[in-house]
Order: structure tokens, then sequence, then C-alpha cells
């Protein structure tokens, strides 16, 4: 599936044959697909680009960035809401006088061209290019990311219905229906590049009306007339299975990675690698912010590209001896006098390892992708959330057999006695946002719950003791800041984070209905027996599962979404006939697109099933995001999902 990467390339190919003599704009998703699959920054630089800036540009930064007289404008979306506005942000300041705009979306009857004329000025030249391939985030060979479409969550009780009851995108409310379209919109591109006739298929109510969309609208049905390659596509609401995206189990060193160290700014998925250790800087600052974070994309390193590909698709100890063994080898292509010890991997030993670079600037350049890689494994090792991983684990264990063996009110009773304000907490007591984590697993592996007094007084308990600990807080912690709406302690009343905490337990109450209408998939919690723990079963699984099933049952919960006249009329005839209904393990290529986010060990779980069940299968995981557990969290509880965007 060698395809993704090229496809990213492709996407970007017009933006590089404009970029000579201008100043580049990027919207967020942009820079993000530029960052994994483009090139980098770099890339548009040797272009001839004479700078790269974000959009909306920083505070009075439009100004002093337009003074170029061409500019060229990226947007991972149309050119409608906000996106509108900094654009025109940036024109508005006079000295433009030349720019192109590439976007997605229809452009109708030339009108973006004339609106960027419009806030040029007189004179002013505009060009609008229509993306062919989406801007794709690549994280691995079988695995892209829509970066446009991040904000997207699935209503954890099924999406309100707002419109007529057509089983389109009409039915959702404004804001999830445009972002909706925008994503459909993505796929189409992205499917249209790679030559596919696809089917669609859904798991879940969001799901559904996005694979009817797919499956309906004009420009889709269009190219599936001209295309020859056949592909399954299967959307999965992510809120169908939520301990999957937030649940410690995978033993995967990416995963790990991912969720202990921190973001890079202005980034979803790539986080900081402290590079310190690399220089000869002695500072007590842990941010250190003099010295440039590495990042963990190295789209033009194939020893790193490697490395990390090997991260993703290991289990964690086998990940480690692999970044030793490129480090030896990397050491001694360049001669470097290293001692190839064998046994357990240390965090210690790579550090030894990485020192032997720090002064040979010849070695540090020519290794630079792999050193940021491992500096990362490193500091993941040592990172003190580590620990507490296992400790999630046991908890999560624990709670699969007191949820098999007692009711809900007891198990939050357990949680209770763990709830420690910020003065009383040692480090390896549980924080706030480790507490919405381990309760969005419960709601989610619990399923549907018996009501009654027991569990509506154990759950007041469990919010008054939670409100309390976020009030306690020295200072929120940005995620705390979002779900309480308060960015410092001194704003956050008792009152706002009691409003905080019954918004939570409401979604709570919705994500353990989520697979109520459910009749084949409607657990992923295995009781287990005499003989066998209880278990978590992925929803992701048991849907797989069912797609390599070798003696192919019509699937219950895995809906066919039809294209038009000739689908229906074959589902209807099979009524009264021998007609084989379209089955999502008929094709050459099975497309997973997971709604809401994905996790690197489901799409390990996945490319591993499809492997051992369907061996000539090609397989392909897409999704809105890469989620780590406070991401899973964050998208739930946290109030920015995407807005309507009206035109300007």
């Amino acid at each position: 599936m060698a395809a993704l990467p090229r496809l990213c390339r492709q996407a970007w190919e017009p933006v590089l044959a404009r970029a000579r003599g201008a100043v580049v704009y990027l919207d967020a998703a942009a820079a993000e697909a530029l960052h994994w699959g483009g090139g980098g920054a770099g890339e548009l630089l040797a272009a001839g680009a004479l700078a790269v800036k974000p959009l909306p540009p920083a505070e009075g930064a439009a100004a002093a960035g337009a003074a170029c007289p061409r500019a060229v404008f990226v947007l991972s979306g149309p050119l409608r809401g906000w996106a509108a506005a900094a654009v025109r942000a940036v024109l508005e300041t006079g000295s433009v006088r030349c720019c192109a705009l590439l976007c997605a979306g229809e452009a109708e009857g030339g009108e973006p061209e004339e609106s960027l004329r419009r806030w040029m000025g007189p004179g002013g030249r505009a060009e609008v290019v229509l993306r062919g391939a989406p801007l794709l985030v690549p994280l691995a060979a079988e695995l892209g990311l829509l970066p446009a479409s991040a904000g997207i969550v699935p209503p954890a009780g099924g999406p309100r219905q707002g419109g007529p009851g057509e089983p389109g995108l009409g039915a959702l409310p404004g804001e999830l229906r445009a972002a909706g379209r925008v994503l459909v919109g993505e796929l189409d591109a992205l499917l249209g590049a790679m030559g596919l006739r696809e089917e669609c298929f859904a798991v879940g109510s969001l799901s559904r009306l996005l694979a009817a969309e797919l499956a309906s609208c004009a420009p889709a049905r269009n190219r599936r007339r001209m295309a020859t390659n056949r592909a399954a596509v299967v959307f999965v609401d992510r809120t169908l299975d939520l301990a999957g995206a937030v649940g410690h189990h995978g033993d995967n060193l990416a995963e790990k990675i991912l969720s202990v160290l921190p973001k890079l700014p202005g980034h979803k998925t790539d986080v900081m690698v402290n590079m310190v250790e690399l220089t000869a800087l002695q500072t007590p600052d842990e941010a250190c912010s003099i010295i440039a974070p590495g990042c963990l994309a190295q789209p033009n390193d194939p020893a790193a590209k490697a490395l990390w590909e090997s991260f993703m698709n290991l289990k964690q100890k086998e990940a480690v001896m692999e970044a030793r063994r490129h480090l030896v080898e990397a050491a001694s292509r360049e001669n470097l006098p290293i001692k190839m010890s064998m046994g357990r991997v240390t965090p210690e030993q790579l550090s030894s390892y990485i020192q032997l670079f720090k002064n040979n600037l010849k070695a540090l350049e020519n290794h630079c992708g792999l050193l940021q890689l491992v500096l990362a494994t490193v500091q993941t090792l040592k990172h003190p959330q580590i620990s507490k991983w296992d400790n999630f684990l046991a908890f999560e264990r624990l709670l699969l057999q007191s949820i098999g063996e007692s009711e809900m009110p007891n198990v939050l009773n357990q949680l209770l006695t763990m709830i420690k304000p910020y003065n009383e907490r040692m480090p390896d007591d549980y924080t706030c946002e480790d507490f919405l984590v381990l309760l969005v697993y419960m709601y989610s592996v619990v399923g549907e719950i018996k009501g009654g007094k027991e569990l509506d007084k154990a759950e007041e308990e469990v919010k008054k003791a939670l409100a309390k600990a976020i009030c306690d807080e020295a200072e929120p912690s940005p995620l705390l800041q979002k779900i309480t709406g308060c960015d410092s302690a001194q704003n956050l009343t008792s009152q706002k984070a009691t409003d905080a905490v019954d918004k939570i337990f409401k979604t709570l109450r919705d994500i353990s209905r989520a697979r109520m209408h459910m009749k084949q998939f409607n657990s992923i919690h295995n009781p287990g027996s005499n003989t066998h723990q209880a278990s978590y079963k992925p929803l992701l699984k048991q849907v797989v599962e069912e797609i390599c099933n070798p003696d192919r049952p019509d699937p219950v919960d895995i809906e066919h979404m039809s294209s038009g006249l000739t689908d229906l009329l074959k589902t209807g005839f099979s009524m009264f006939m021998k007609v084989n209904r379209p089955h999502p393990g008929d094709h050459p290529l099975l497309i997973i697109f997971m709604v809401g986010g994905v996790t690197v060990s489901e799409v390990k779980m996945v490319k591993d099933l499809v492997a051992t069940r369907k061996p000539g299968t090609q397989v392909l995981v897409l999704s809105t995001a890469l989620l780590t557990p406070l991401d899973a969290v964050e998208l739930l509880f946290t109030t920015d999902h995407p807005q309507p965007d009206t035109d300007i």
C-alpha cells in the first residue's frame, strides 16, 4: 500500500509549482499534512518559497508577512468561515498583488477568484486551484489521517435528528453536517486519486449517514463509473467502543511515546522531543525553549521512517531492540567507537550510544532523524507516566473482573476511595484527568446500565469528590481548562466545576447506551468463566472478524449503503430470489474508516487479523485522528467540536 505516501506528495505538487518567490500560508491541518507527508517546510523553501507562515497569522503578523507581493494559501477545506476571514486579513493589507489559493470543495463559477481579487484591491491577480488528492497525514504504510476532519466525533448517544428524515447528512445539526460534507469530499478525492470503485458499509449511526452520503453523492457516482479497482469502505463510529481509545492494553512503543511526550505546538499528532542531550548546553530548564524540539515525522529519512514503522508494528521490547540495532549500524557507518552489548536494552545504554554522535557534526547531520526517534524512546521510557501505564492496565483488568461480578455502584464506590485532592496526591496517584480516562473506560465497557437509587447515589458521591478535586488543583491543566471553560484557578468556582462534572456524567450515561441498538456487536465485555478471566473484546476486532468470516453470513450490524436504484432493486429482489447481497469481504482492498479517531494498537490489530483470516486482502485504515487516552477524553468532553462555517 505504498500508494499513501505517493498520494500525499501529489497533493503538494501544485503548491511547490507556485511557491517560488512567494510567502506560503498554511492552515493547521495543511501544516500537519505537509509535516508528515509533504516533506516538511524545507520542501517549500527548497522550491523557492520566501517563508512559510501559519493561517490565521499570529497577532499583528498579517501586515508584517504580507510585505511580499506574492502569496500562496493552502487550505484543508473550502474558502469559508474563519478560513476566508484569515485569507482576507492578509490580502487586505494591500501589499499582495498576486495570489494563488489551493483549497477543497467545489468552486462555484469562479466566485473564490472574484473574492480574492476584491480583497487585494484594483490590479490584483488571483488563481484558485481545486485540489485533486486530499491533504493526508500518512502515519504508516497502512494508516492515513484526514486532519481537516480531526474535530469530528460521533455524538455519544447517536446523532440527534436535526432535519428531514432522509438517510443522509441533512439529518444532522448544521455544524456536524458541514464537517461531514468536508469529510465525504476529502474521502471521495482520495478514492478518486486511488482509482477505486467502492461499496460503502457502516457500523453506527453517524457512520451510516456518512456512508449513505458517499454512496449517493453525484461526484462519487460519476467517479465509480470510470474506476476499475474494487474496494469495500467500512465506516465505524468511535463512540461504540471508547474503551479501545482510552485503554492501556497495547504493549506498543509508538502509543506510549504519543501518550507521554508533550504535543508539538500547533500539531495534533506529533510530539516534542527534547534535543538538549545532543548539545553542550547544561540547563536545568525542562522545556529548554532555546533549542528547537525534535519530532517523530521524518518524511525524508528512510532509516528513521523504517524505525517509526517498527515502533508502530512491534511489541515494545522488540521495538526498543530495533532502536538499538539502528543506532549501532549508524555508529558503525560513521566509524564511531561503539561497544555492542547483548541482553536487555536500557534507556541509559541508548543514551550512551547517542552521546557518541554528539561531537561529530557530520554523523549528527547524517542520522539526525534516527537520533530524534531514539531520543523520543529514551525520554518515554524514563517518563514518570510510564510507571502509571502499568497501574492503569492493572486497574482496567480489575474493573473487567468487578463489572462481571458486581453492579456498577460497587465499581464506582471502589473508584471513590482513590480520588485524592491535589495536596494529598503522591506521584503514583491518579490525577483528575486520569479519573476521566477510567470513567470513560468503565461506562463504555459496561454497556447499558440498570438505573436506580443506588446508581444515582454512587454517581453523586463520585461527582462531588471529582468536582472538589478539580477545584483544589493548584492550576488547572490545559485539558481541565477546556472542560471547565476556566483558564485559571482563580476563575474556577465550585459551581463551574460542578456544572462541568454534571455534563461529563450525562455524556458517560450516553456512552453506556451507545450500543443499545446493536444486535451482534452490543457487548465489548467478555464476563469470563471459572477457567478464563474476564476480558475486553474490541468492537473493531468483532467487526473485522465478521468481515473475514469464511462462511460469509449476512452481517447483521454492518449495513450496506446502496448508491442508487440498481442496488435497491438487488436488495429488494434478494427477498424473493437468490441474489448475493454485497458483502464487505468481497473486495481485494478493505478500507476501515474510524469516525472519531483510532489508536496505534487498533491499527496493528486490524492488520494482523486480516493477514491471518484473509491473507489475500489488502487493508488500509483511515481515520479523522490518532488518539491517545487524553485525546479521546478531550474529544468527548470539550466543547470545541466542529462549528458551522458560514460563508463570508
